[in-house]
């Protein structure tokens, strides 16, 4: 296959970062990035997902389209390769390895030159992050698999997670996008598969999976575990035999703390694999001109590189990426990778928590739990169920007693978190005892009997008052105003009958909420009737009465 014009001319710093310095006030990355591919046709990195200073993320639909929907590519299915995991970790460099045996697939000299500098997507030394989002290589490859089917393979590599300038939702959306989308995700891996590495791919993953639909099937295809750096060949050799029997002995249920952590991830890929690699020597680490000539590498590493690349890359292990059972074309996955930003772009998902603030916020919220019940417990014996009525005072003084012993307790328990951060769940506690405390008003309120008498008391007054109103005005013969207080008194007999069925059957309760706010209300306000200079005084005494 003849190899296609790439950057080759210059060193790494010089190549994708060219485009980057060029980034000014007011111009898109984006635009500018596109403008320079088109007058240059070199194949590059294409920066699909930025994560903004805001911390939202922004995909370049454009940028996607035009690689995913070229003529020659867009209805073929798909075999995208990610590489994910912490920063500063090499993830760069291997895919640059990669994309070299792309380019070389029938050479099985595919690394090249030992002097050659090594090219794609751009990396280099130090402790700072280099890349951010999703970059994805700007050519799709066409590779023949052994069945006859020809496949299009996309690279692509994601910002490193952990990094000083992310948040945790950061890492966690950047690493489950690139797991929903990809059909191999390579997780690299420093030194060792440590639990935390586990955890957070129990986390990320289940961030991923939150956003798909439900489905009975895996959501994940293959994942590869890379452990670089690994110090221990005497107990597991390098490569992939090694790899396995490490990651079996790492993943079996030990704990049982630990177990469902391991069960998640088995529960999430289709395939799960493992490679472990030599360290590339202290000239690649040391270095800070270092440009990824293989002369400058260890012999160990090479050896493990010409391994593991076309282990991942040789046709017939290349899965095609599929979902819900279906293997997906680059028109399709243009479709995912556009719904899957929205979810991402807005608040339907949760916000992942670091292990401190979720710990933090369990134990406080164990602390209101514990508070509440405190109250509820006590209060229940001042007005629960089977005491009779207090008085609406005293009332109010043992609530304000136990509602002190409550918050002193909160106080008391030892909380993660710091003052400031349990603060507004003692503001929470408080909020929640004083609704309580309605509840409990209304229940004590029920019990007393000329309160329960108060709707049909306020009726009997109002028909008693119409009755004599209506005799006065029609004995006088003002028989218009004697015809409205019977039918008022009417009205108020219908009433009290309704309300007492209400009460007897249980049925249409909000209607007798109603007639008891109207009789409440009428009660409240002192009813005094004057008509004809006839004031009531019944209702005021059935008040003192009460």
């Amino acid at each position: 296959r003849t190899e296609p014009t790439r950057i080759l001319n210059k060193t790494p710093s010089e190549t994708w970062h060219e485009t980057k310095r060029t980034e000014t006030a007011g111009v898109s990355p984006f635009l500018i990035q596109r403008e320079t591919e088109e007058t240059d046709g070199r194949a590059r990195p294409v920066q699909v997902l930025v994560v903004k200073d805001d911390h939202t993320f922004e995909l370049d639909e454009a940028a996607l389209s035009k690689i995913l929907l070229a003529e020659e590519v867009r209805d073929r299915e798909v075999v995208a390769i990610s590489v994910a995991g912490a920063f500063r970790k090499g993830k760069s460099f291997l895919m640059d390895f990669m994309l070299r045996y792309m380019y070389s697939q029938a050479s099985d000299k595919w690394l090249g030159d030992a002097d050659e500098p090594l090219m794609g997507f751009s990396w280099r030394g130090g402790s700072e992050r280099e890349t951010t989002g999703i970059q994805i290589w700007s050519e799709v490859f066409l590779v023949d698999k052994p069945d006859g089917s020809k496949v299009a393979v996309l690279l692509m590599d994601t910002q490193g997670t952990f990094d000083s300038q992310s948040t945790l939702r950061d890492s966690a959306t950047v690493f489950a996008l690139s797991t929903m989308i990809s059909s191999m995700q390579v997780y690299n891996i420093s030194q060792n598969v440590q639990e935390d590495d586990l955890q957070h791919l129990q986390l990320f993953t289940e961030y991923g999976r939150l956003a798909m639909e439900e489905t009975f099937l895996k959501p994940f295809q293959s994942m590869i575990f890379l452990v670089r750096d690994w110090s221990f060949p005497y107990e597991f050799p390098y490569g992939q035999e090694g790899g396995m029997k490490f990651l079996e002995k790492r993943l079996k249920n030990q704990h049982e703390e630990l177990q469902n952590v391991r069960k998640h991830i088995h529960s999430c890929f289709t395939n799960i694999s493992c490679f472990l690699m030599p360290h590339p020597g202290l000239k690649v680490a040391t270095n800070p001109h270092f440009d990824g000539r293989l002369k400058e590498i260890d012999q160990d590493f090479i050896n493990n590189l010409q391994v593991l690349v076309p282990w991942l890359l040789r046709p017939k292990n290349l899965d095609v990426k599929e979902i819900n059972g279906s293997k997906i074309t680059c028109r399709g996955l243009l479709e995912y990778f556009k719904a899957y930003i929205k979810i991402y772009q807005g608040e339907e998902l949760p916000h992942p928590k670091s292990m401190l603030q979720a710990t933090a916020e369990a134990n406080n919220l164990a602390a209101v739990a514990a508070a509440k019940d405190l109250y509820n417990r006590k209060m229940e014996e001042v007005s629960g169920g089977d005491r009779p009525f207090l008085a609406p005072s005293e009332l109010q003084k043992r609530h304000l007693g136990i509602r002190e012993e409550a918050l002193t307790l909160f106080r008391s328990v030892k909380k993660m978190g710091g003052e400031e951060f349990s603060r507004r769940y003692l503001l929470q506690l408080e909020a929640e005892i004083d609704e309580l405390f309605v509840q409990y008003i209304k229940h004590n309120d029920s019990k007393n009997i000329f309160h329960a008498a108060r709707t049909p008391a306020t009726l009997f007054v109002v028909i008693f008052v119409m009755y004599v109103a209506a005799g006065i005005t029609g004995f006088v013969g003002v028989d218009i105003i004697a015809s409205i207080c019977n039918m008022v008194l009417g009205f108020a007999l219908i009433t009290l009958c309704t309300w007492a069925y209400i009460r007897y059957s249980g049925e249409y309760r909000e209607l007798g909420a109603v007639i008891d706010q109207v009789a409440g209300a009428l009660w409240d306000q002192r009813i005094r009737l004057k008509k004809f200079g006839l004031t009531v005084l019944l209702v005021p005494a059935l008040e003192n009465q009460y």
